[in-house]
């Protein structure tokens, strides 16, 4: 399958980043997170048909988890 012209690799977190990530969250308190995970909902937001990039979605997740990891509690 061809690629389109100018279609370039999308911007993934990688493992370290990943971490550095969930690390941070584990920092912050509950109404941190909560902004944290608002910003990212709306980075995440469909506009027209422009998706978000994969590196948005996974800030996003990893946001939730940290959330559904506090409600558990």
């Amino acid at each position: 399958m061809a690629r389109r012209p100018g279609a370039e690799k999308p911007e993934v977190l990688n493992e370290e980043e990943l971490k550095q990530l969930r690390e941070n969250l584990a920092h912050l308190s509950p109404e941190g997170v909560q902004q944290f995970y608002e910003r990212a909902l709306e980075d995440c937001r469909l506009v027209y048909k422009r998706l978000p990039s994969p590196r948005k979605i996974q800030t996003l997740v990893q946001v939730w988890k940290q959330l559904w990891r506090w409600r558990q509690r």
